[in-house]
């Protein structure tokens, strides 16, 4: 991919957690290359450090938490070497993020409208006027009917997946770079969150928006996505195009994840499930962060941490055991 191309470039990047009992480590030297208008996917179990990279990009890690080192280059600057100052004019501008419960994001007592038009005034020199012709503009794009009486109603007077639509028309406000969208459709039944993946979809490529989705499911990155990265433990174990990753995993964790996926199953079987439980940041085992899990592991993986590596699907691993 030629450099002009590169959107997002985030290089060695570790979040530490500043504690009474010692210093975690969440993220452990994070690496991916994110192009305009690409779609890439963030996958793992709770705890693999998905989250904490996305509110790093954004540089919004709470205290006691912070960026230790590494880059975070999106449209040429270093996000990571940024004051806050700075990027307030970056966050909800050029980059925005959708988290994963509306009602978390909305105002219950201001009305859409409201909280839209504040929003595009707070980043845009422009009139009231022309705030609220494009906030109506976003909500058609999100395809909610009679949108001029949206903007007059309250979060509570739509149900949870309209309000995460009306979470996406905000987000696309300012015709962002960027989407970091966390988790966006976990708390939705399943046809609402079909809904949500192709609304997604059809923005990302009609708007030429880049997208990381940070999700457990490989199902609905499989879905949206064009590459995936796997995470384990703070670090990417697995990275590659979607399709290879998904017919052809490499890394024991990534198959774990896939056979553990309901359709993955036949008939009359039972559900697979990756054994124990993801290490804490604290206790992170010596040399593979899988090794604790892997029915795989031998004596090397016990002692030396494997590096992300080309193998043969063309994806990228970090596995001792695979050629």
């Amino acid at each position: 991919m030629e450099s002009r191309d590169i959107l997002l470039s985030v290089e060695d990047l570790i979040i530490s957690f500043n504690l009474r009992q010692g210093t975690l480590t969440a993220v452990n030297r994070v690496s991916f290359d994110l192009a305009k208008g690409e779609r890439l996917g963030l996958v793992g179990e709770s705890g693999a450090g998905k989250s904490v990279t996305g509110f790093g990009i954004l540089n919004l890690v709470s205290k006691p938490g912070h960026i230790s080192s590494g880059s975070i280059r999106f449209e040429g600057r270093d996000l990571a070497r940024l004051s806050e100052e700075e990027m307030r004019h970056i966050r909800g501008n050029r980059i925005s993020m959708i988290f994963q419960d509306p009602m978390m994001t909305l105002n219950p007592v201001l009305t859409i409208g409201t909280q839209m038009v504040e929003t595009l005034l707070a980043h845009k020199k422009i009139s009231r006027r022309d705030a609220t012709e494009i906030a109506l503009d976003r909500i058609k794009k999100v395809s909610i009917s009679s949108p001029e009486k949206r903007l007059n109603q309250y979060p509570h007077e739509f149900s949870g997946g309209m309000r995460q639509r009306i979470v996406i028309a905000i987000a696309l406000l300012t015709s962002p770079a960027l989407i970091v969208a966390d988790e966006p459709t976990t708390a939705l039944d399943v046809t609402i969150q079909a809904d949500i993946l192709e609304l997604l979809l059809s923005l990302c490529e009609s708007e030429r928006m880049g997208l990381i989705l940070i999700t457990h499911d490989l199902a609905v990155v499989s879905q949206v996505t064009e590459r995936i990265a796997v995470m384990y433990a703070g670090t990417i174990v697995e990275t590659g195009k979607t399709e290879q990753i998904i017919e052809n995993p490499q890394h024991p964790y990534t198959r774990g994840l896939l056979a553990a996926l309901p359709q993955n199953i036949p008939p009359g079987g039972r559900l697979k499930q990756i054994p124990g439980v993801m290490p804490s940041p604290s206790r992170v085992p010596r040399g593979c962060p899988f090794n604790t899990r892997c029915s795989l592991c031998e004596e090397v993986c016990r002692n030396l941490q494997p590096p992300l590596e080309p193998k043969e699907a063309g994806c990228l691993a970090a596995c001792h055991l695979l050629n």
